[in-house]
């Protein structure tokens, strides 16, 4: 149940004292999944034989990380030579680890748990033959990951798919898509699913865009190099995801508008967000301390409208504008009041030209922005935040993804019950490297991995903010979901008290500032005459 009200906190009593509406509900709803069940008949009975073999030679040889492949509950996969290993074995000649990863490359990153596996190698085509001809500033990351479970989401929109002919009679019934900018293939193997992917663009190579066409050819080579390399039966299946708790005590400032509920006007093509109620894990809060606030970075004040229009044009602090698409006055002051203020915004499918397989339509912004508590001019007449002044923290324990060049990176968390994957972006990529943030680090919950940052693609590129993402498996692989309402969840927890859920009223009430609650309760423009937008990175 939800409320139309101008006193924000009028209705935090009234909720507190009559335990009604969304503030009283207990719980929030967990995520539907669709388990899956191993045949391990079908299975090799050496396997034992060479799960040995491939942990021991790996870790002999500076792989140490491969040897979590027993602990996998399923089948492990993996790009391997196991036939020439074993010979080699035999003859007492093993060679590298890289040796027999069929021209891939170990980033270090292999996380094995209760509900599967994921692992990342990179390819570097000029080094290889038969790929000298794509040209690519970088290695190419390829992720492979298997899943016990996957998360029963609608169809997403903006898929193309197509039959992998090519490959069928290798892996019957494999699927070849192109979704959120990534070529997926997706098969089964006993009785798993697995996912093969690859970042790319449904367009023409260049130096710094790896072409789908390109990614095809990787991938191919990756898919028909896969042997089966490790696992063990797991004793019990893996539990259901479950409901989080929420506090008992209500807040007097945090509150909340409801999830899809964007600014007027900013969605994509008159599409609203996306009214997704689901909290997917039960996280720590990614800032380190309270307050905070999640709202939009291109539509409030300071912000870039999304290339949508700004009338009149801002040039100096403190300048009246608003964004053609609404009637929102807005002021050219990053630090305006309301940015640093309640109620919250969910902004996931804002305006953005990024494809989003959850967004109507199929593009919009691919998470949520989070702003610290204050922001700090440098001089009286600076209009922009100074950064690094906030610290961030991993939501959950699991294991990073990230190769050094990358200005965004991923947390992966492998539980009995959760499968999920969480996407921080616009710290400063030299401070990661310094921190040692790369491929195959673990993080515990709550450790503080960085500062809030404004880096996108160069320093003051954005606004002070956290971009964060949430992705969860499906049968078409990972996909971003909308984490709005799970940071709530999240943050419920880290004020120990529960936020109040308001509907937008006629006239916009003044927003109450939350400064107290601190102490109080302890991502691509599309090309003109193309059908498929292709991305390029924006302003967040």
């Amino acid at each position: 149940m939800t409320f139309r009200v101008c006193n924000v906190r009028a209705l935090a009593g009234i909720l507190y004292l009559i335990g009604a509406g969304a503030a009283a509900a207990d719980t929030f709803p967990a995520p539907r999944v669709a388990t899956h069940q191993v045949d391990w008949t079908g299975i090799d009975t050496d396997l034992a034989r060479v799960r040995a073999a491939i942990s021991a030679v790996l870790t002999e040889t500076g792989a140490a990380h491969f040897s979590q492949v027993a602990n996998s509950p399923l089948p492990v996969l993996l790009p391997f030579d196991t036939e020439a290993l074993l010979r080699d074995k035999l003859a007492e000649g093993t060679k590298s680890a890289e040796h027999y990863l069929s021209g891939f490359r170990s980033t270090g990153f292999l996380l094995s748990g209760p509900s599967g596996y994921d692992v990342a190698f990179t390819f570097q085509p000029g080094a290889t033959a038969g790929f000298a001809d794509i040209r690519f500033v970088h290695p190419i990351v390829i992720n492979l990951s298997g899943f016990s479970f996957v998360y029963d989401l609608p169809a997403p929109a903006g898929r193309v798919e197509s039959v992998a002919r090519d490959l069928a009679s290798e892996f019957p019934g494999i699927r070849r898509q192109i979704l959120e900018s990534t070529l997926r293939y997706s098969f089964e193997r006993h009785g798993v699913p697995y996912v093969v992917s690859v970042q790319c663009y449904d367009a023409a190579h260049t130096f710094r865009r790896l072409s789908c066409k390109n990614a095809d050819r990787i991938a191919q080579r990756f898919l028909r190099a896969l042997r089966l390399a490790g696992g063990t039966p797991a004793d019990a299946p893996a539990p259901l995801p479950q409901p989080v708790a929420r506090p008992q005590p209500v807040s007097s400032v945090f509150t909340y508008h409801p999830a899809g509920s964007l600014i007027p006007g900013t969605g994509m093509k008159g599409h609203n967000g996306k009214p997704d109620t689901t909290v997917y894990a039960r996280m720590r809060f990614p800032l380190a301390a309270a307050p905070a606030y999640a709202n939009s970075q291109s539509f409030m004040h300071w912000g870039d409208c999304d290339q949508t229009g700004r009338r009149p044009w801002p040039r100096t602090k403190d300048a009246a504008y608003r964004c053609r698409v609404n009637s929102k006055p807005l002021v050219f002051n990053e630090a305006a009041p309301e940015n640093y203020s309640y109620p919250w915004r969910d902004n996931f499918c804002e305006h953005r030209h990024f494809f989003v397989g959850q967004c109507p339509g199929g593009l919009g912004h691919q998470g949520q922005d989070i702003r610290p508590a204050t922001c700090k001019l440098r001089n009286d007449g600076a209009d922009r935040c100074d950064a690094y002044l906030d610290d961030v923290v991993a939501v959950r324990d699991g294991m990073i993804l990230r190769e050094h060049w990358h200005e965004a990176f991923l947390l992966y968390v492998n539980t009995a019950s959760e499968r999920i994957r969480f996407r921080y972006m616009h710290m400063h990529p030299g401070q990661m490297n310094q921190s040692k943030l790369l491929s195959g680090r673990l993080v515990n919950e709550g450790e503080v991995i960085g500062k809030l940052g404004n880096f996108n693609r160069r320093e003051n590129g954005t606004s002070y903010h956290l971009h964060f993402e949430a992705h969860v498996p499906t049968r078409d692989g990972w996909v971003r979901v909308n984490p709005y309402m799970t940071l709530v969840a999240a943050y419920e927890h880290l004020i120990k008290a529960r936020g109040v859920e308001i509907m937008e009223p006629d006239n916009e009430p003044e927003a109450s500032s939350g400064h107290q609650e601190a102490t109080s309760s302890k991502a691509d423009k599309p090309r003109k005459k193309s059908r498929k937008p292709a991305q390029k990175k924006k302003r967040r």
